[in-house]
């Protein structure tokens, strides 16, 4: 694979390819069928790893700020704006709150404003709502009370579920079928490495109060500034030609099309593969009203894939977050300081890039779901022995296994849900599934802090094991096989 060089990013925008150069220049050409044949030939050249990074830079920002969480809960709860537990379930001074006020927000912007990247494009979702979530994430930065910075962080959430959604239907709509799984990969390598970023600022700047000022304030604003910039890098990317074309706007989406076909072209050095248009499927008249309503979703089609991943995010959420927002807390529950359970935790945040590293080689050759079920089997076993062990070098091998596992069911499965809609849905469709995994991390926080406290950290990993029993449960039985496949052949 090609290490793309931002300095030389190409705009992909709008550039016209020369006519001559066009093998399907006529604007018949562009369906939406044909386009997505045209994508999918398209081998694996610096341009499309550019454009998968140039995403993943982005997202980079979203996941410090999303996993900052963890990191500076200790720094919230020393500074004695939080507790790290509460007398009721839903004591809204606990850190508990705080994680779900994170959740709060990203559930209101996968449900409710994910729709907009269906109506309004993905770029242009993309772009706006990176500026909406840091702004708000520096003003939370500010606040001194529980009450206001929840309120902050919701806001913040907002934006961040919005454009986690919109990065999953971006993602899986640029790259070829061939490329998929690698594609969430490196996405996932890039944006994983904010978690060891976050971790080490936490080490370093919680315990201490620069300039006077609490050192997790700083964690927080040092992700929110620096988004700022990569918003320059991602007003370089084409619009999806697969949503133009399925808006009926085929004359730009010809002209995307075509900019990124030169340009593959000349660095594959020869003529690119002819594609393979497929005839659409035939489908009744009454089974295309209802896949082309607002509820397509819950249409014959589509209902049992709805279901299945609605069951899946509530309870992935929680083997997944339970672990990677409570790391230090749950080794500070151990008897570890919290200087060392920041060390420690920065340890195993390393690790994140780690499994989608591995993926990079193996994602297109093992099917998605089975990735998706050996990946939640680790968590189980490796969480489980994770709470019978006191040893700090145990905790941390432990720790990235753990750590590992779930950034491997996190490759799998932001690029499964994203493969089982259309795309005239596709936003819309991962926004509700994904939004249940939202409300699920919301309460898992109450949950988490709920059996910390009554039945310590084995009563933890009792919870996330039970989680990823049904994760497996779901995926294993019900969910269809995607590896390999054209979008609409998956989504037919």
């Amino acid at each position: 694979m090609n290490t793309p060089d931002l300095r030389g990013a190409p705009d992909l925008r709008g550039a016209h390819a020369p006519a001559a150069d066009r093998p399907e220049a006529d604007t018949a050409r562009s369906s939406a069928a044909s386009i997505g044949a045209r994508l999918d030939r398209l081998p694996a050249t610096r341009t499309v790893w550019w454009l998968v990074a140039a995403i993943a830079m982005g997202g980079w920002f979203e996941f410090y700020d999303l996993f900052f969480t963890a990191y500076v809960g200790p720094g919230l709860v020393k500074s004695g704006i939080y507790s790290t537990t509460t007398a009721s379930f839903f004591g809204f001074s606990g850190l508990g709150a705080f994680v779900a006020a994170s959740f709060a927000g990203l559930f209101i912007g996968t449900l409710v404003f994910s729709p907009l990247a269906d109506r309004m494009g993905r770029r242009s979702i993309f772009t706006f709502s990176l500026l909406w979530y840091s702004i708000a994430t520096v003003i939370m930065a500010c606040q001194s009370s529980a009450s206001a910075i929840n309120a902050w962080r919701v806001i913040a959430g907002i934006g961040i579920g919005v454009e986690l959604v919109t990065i999953d239907a971006y993602t899986s709509e640029l790259v070829p079928k061939h490329l998929r799984g690698r594609a969430f990969a490196l996405l996932h390598a890039v944006t994983f490495a904010a978690v060891p970023a976050a971790a080490f600022f936490a080490w370093w700047l919680v315990p201490n109060k620069p300039f006077g000022v609490d050192g997790w304030r700083w964690v927080v604003w040092i992700g929110a500034l620096g988004a700022v910039l990569v918003w320059v890098i991602r007003r370089r990317v084409p619009e999806s030609p697969r949503w133009l074309a399925q808006q009926g706007r085929f004359d730009e989406a010809e002209r995307a099309m075509s900019a990124l076909e030169h340009r593959v072209a000349a660095e594959y050095g020869r003529p690119l593969p002819a594609p393979e248009v497929r005839p659409a499927p035939a489908t009744s008249s009454a089974s295309s009203a209802a896949s082309n309503s607002d509820n397509g979703v819950w249409s014959s089609a589509y209902r049992g894939r709805t279901i299945m991943m609605m069951v899946f995010n509530a309870f992935q959420s929680i083997g997944y977050y339970g672990f990677a927002a409570w790391v230090p807390t749950l080794l500070i529950h151990k008897g570890i300081t919290i200087t060392q359970s920041l060390l420690y935790s920065f340890v195993i945040a390393i690790s994140n890039p780690i499994g989608p590293i591995l993926a990079i080689r193996v994602a297109d050759k093992i099917e998605r779901k089975t990735m998706i079920m050996l990946s939640a089997l680790g968590i189980l076993v490796f969480g489980l022995l994770f709470a019978t062990q006191t040893s700090p070098a145990a905790l941390m091998v432990l720790g990235v296994l753990i750590t590992t596992s779930s950034a491997l069911l996190s490759v799998g499965y932001h690029a499964y849900q994203a493969e089982l809609f259309p795309t005239r849905i596709r936003a819309r469709a991962v926004g509700l599934v994904y939004s249940v995994s939202r409300v699920s991390a919301m309460f898992s926080g109450f949950m988490i802090a709920f059996a910390l406290r009554q039945f310590g950290v084995h009563g933890v990993f009792g919870l996330i094991g039970v989680s990823m029993v049904i994760v497996i449960g779901s995926v294993g039985l019900f969910g269809p096989r995607t590896n390999g496949r054209d979008l609409d052949d998956v989504s037919a």
